[in-house]
């Protein structure tokens, strides 16, 4: 698992990188690696999102990310073979995991 804080969705992630990263692992007791700061959707989207949205569009077909804490599966050869929205827990992904992997 890799985060990427971004700041697009009810500005809830204001701070610097060491704040975000102080936050997540005090708060939530993030243990997987966390990014810089990014941006996910617009003109200033970062190519990864970019990448990672062109192969799985949402449920509705649409290609943004409605909300922070959308997840993207990727194989061990590169491809993106699943998307979840913000509500799936990733203890329910890891319950499909062997479907995809």
């Amino acid at each position: 698992m890799l985060g990427f804080p971004c700041n697009q969705f009810g500005a809830q992630e204001p701070g610097t990188d060491e704040e975000i990263q102080e936050f997540a692992t005090s708060k939530y007791q993030v243990n997987f690696p966390l990014f810089s700061k990014i941006e996910v959707n617009g003109d200033k989207s970062c190519e990864l999102f970019q990448w990672l949205k062109s192969h799985q569009a949402n449920p509705d077909g649409k290609p943004d990310i409605s909300w922070n804490f959308t997840k993207f599966l990727v194989n061990k050869n590169g491809a993106v073979v699943a998307r979840f929205e913000p509500q799936v827990t990733p203890e329910e992904i890891a319950a499909q995991l062997d479907n995809y992997l």
